[in-house]
């Protein structure tokens, strides 16, 4: 019985549509920091949750736009990707002054 975790995280990349999808994300974060650091002038620490986002989106989208012979390379970005994202959750919950600014 095959693991569910090797079957996500090792799983034969999505393909164009889901890394298209990821990397406009990416592409969406990258414009909302833009956002916040030229227009709003907001310096710091305020913004650097939009930069994880976008890093993290980043790694998923490269994970998915690999060729399917990659699994074990798109393994590893996707589990940095979620471990990306769990840790933005942690300094969420944990020190959210770190976070917000």
């Amino acid at each position: 019985m095959p693991s569910t975790v090797d079957d996500v995280f090792f799983g034969e990349p999505a393909g164009r549509p889901n890394s298209l999808v990821q990397f406009a994300s990416a592409v969406a974060f990258l414009s909302i920091y833009g956002y916040f650091y030229v227009y709003l002038g907001v310096r710091g620490t305020s913004g650097s949750w939009v930069l994880v986002m976008a890093f993290a989106t980043t790694l998923s989208g490269i994970a998915e736009s690999l060729p399917i012979h990659r699994r074990k390379i798109a393994g590893a970005l996707r589990l940095t990707a979620v471990l990306t994202f769990v840790c933005l959750i942690v300094a969420i919950v944990l020190a959210p002054d770190l976070v917000t600014g």
